[in-house]
């Protein structure tokens, strides 16, 4: 006589591992870190172009926000000393 299915189910989990098994080759180390992958200089170069410039982009938005706050301190000033 077979089991009901409920009872299957439950037997089949405290088998079944707990995490999902991931394809990772064998060569990678257990640390959980991406296996390095050699850049050519090109590439390396092409990274650290990109990078800086979106520094340049994020510098020149603070800027902008900087000169704002600029204007109105001095539009407050223009304010204060005609009174």
């Amino acid at each position: 006589m077979n089991p009901p299915k409920a009872a299957q189910t439950t037997a089949q989990a405290h088998t079944a591992p707990a995490t999902p098994q991931r394809a990772t080759p064998t060569a990678t180390p257990t640390t959980g870190r991406k296996p390095w992958i050699k850049k050519t200089p090109v590439e390396v170069v092409l990274e650290q172009i990109g990078k800086q410039e979106e520094k340049v982009v994020e510098m020149r938005k603070e800027l902008a926000k900087e000169e704002r706050e600029l204007s109105k301190l001095q539009q407050a000033r223009k304010v204060l000393e005609a009174q």
